[in-house]
């Protein structure tokens, strides 16, 4: 029955069990431990020979139901909620990788991504490929004999380029790699990578999944042996597994994602369009936009073009500095998918731990700014735009 149900309204019911008193809410199971009958059901279920509860790092059923749910907004077989959305990205990577092997990266990725791959990962000698994943020939060539995934965003923090995932995931098949994606910026709802082809997807949930700025955490999609896999040997002993109160946050977040995103891109699709045209703006990305690379992909591989918008000033890092001092209803701060609108400065804060060459060939330019669009009044929003132009100057 479930699988009949349009993705907003599995948002709300999809996963959910019948708790025995009633609720209509899913219950917080606060607990770090759960209660055996007797020594017999304990070993039991330490062995896997019983099913049941032992202790939340292993399970717990608030988390159990997020799980299920963003299983099955993914259209996968299996989840794996995780403390945040780098534990997420970690746990996938290093479910399929050990020393001596090699993975091909895009070039562009969240900065804390970037610095995981071309800083944490070869401490362990893992070796790491960043290329420009709009090449498709790029990434095939950089395919080693012993590479074992491709892992990329899309679209891409900051400025929202967006890669072709049929075509990565017929890459990785070809070639017998795991394919990941970081789905964070479209949610399933308006882009589900599993369908295409790709192997894993991760989230940020920290962002729209949750849509209150009040949880960190992140989520892990794909198939039941990689999610198995990915629990047993990765979340188990490096403990990086999300709160159930965490979860129950976000489940009651996810209530609202449908309606949530409809708003939030309305709104950017408005406001991008006006950035387009203002002669204090040099370049607007968003893939809503027919000016950018992204946009033939709408209606194909994204239902909709999102609710961030890069941009780049005309001037240097002081204009964009000043710009962002001069903002007064949207935010300063790092996040995205928040009820709030926010702003930050990629190439001082996001992207800070790329380097002067890698900032360079990545796009990052000084005068870079990247917001999210949040729920007020679309004119508004555009009004502060206006006057944080004339008070920065």
């Amino acid at each position: 029955m479930q699988k009949k149900w349009d993705l907003a309204t599995l948002a709300i019911h999809g996963g959910h069990k019948k708790e025995q008193f009633g609720a209509l809410v899913t219950p917080l199971y606060q607990s770090a431990t759960f209660v055996f009958d007797n020594a017999q059901q304990g070993g039991a279920r330490f062995a896997g020979e019983e099913p049941g509860y032992i202790y939340t790092r292993l399970g717990n059923p608030t988390t159990d139901e997020l799980e299920r749910k963003m299983a099955l907004l993914e259209g996968a077989e299996s989840a794996a909620a995780c403390a945040s959305g780098m534990a997420a990205v970690s746990a996938a990577l290093m479910t399929h990788l050990k020393a001596g092997d090699h993975l091909v990266a895009s070039n562009v990725v969240y900065g804390c991504t970037f610095a995981l791959l071309n800083t944490q990962l070869t401490r362990f000698g893992i070796d790491v490929s960043f290329v420009d994943f709009t090449d498709t020939l790029a990434v095939e060539a950089a395919v080693q004999p012993n590479t074992k995934l491709v892992f990329c965003e899309t679209p891409v923090n900051p400025h929202l380029e967006v890669y072709d995932l049929r075509a990565i995931a017929d890459i990785a098949t070809r070639n017998g790699l795991v394919s990941i994606v970081d789905n964070t910026f479209m949610t399933p709802l308006l882009q589900q990578p599993l369908s295409m082809g790709i192997d894993m997807v991760v989230h940020s949930a920290t962002k729209y999944l949750n849509g209150h700025g009040d949880v960190i955490a992140g989520i892990v999609c794909g198939s039941k042996e990689h999610i198995d896999g990915l629990k047993h040997d990765i979340l188990k002993d490096f403990g990086g597994v999300m709160s159930p109160h965490d979860a129950w946050l976000i489940l009651r977040g996810l209530k609202t994602l449908d309606v949530r995103l409809t708003r939030h891109c309305d709104s950017a699709e408005i406001i991008a369009n006006f950035l387009e045209n203002h002669p204090q703006i040099s370049q607007v990305f968003y893939p809503g936009l027919k000016s950018h690379q992204g946009h033939v992909y709408l209606g194909k591989q994204m239902k909709r073009a999102g609710g961030v918008i890069a941009f780049e000033l005309n001037g240097d890092m002081k204009t964009a500095i000043n710009f962002v001092n001069a903002l007064s209803l949207f935010t300063i701060a790092v996040s995205l998918g928040d009820a709030e609108s926010l702003v930050q400065h990629p190439a001082s804060m996001t992207h800070s731990a790329y380097s002067p060459e890698a900032k360079e060939e990545a796009g990052i330019t000084d005068n870079l700014l990247r917001i999210s669009v949040g729920l007020e009044n679309v004119e508004d929003l555009i009004a502060d735009i206006e006057q944080a132009f004339i008070k920065g100057n």
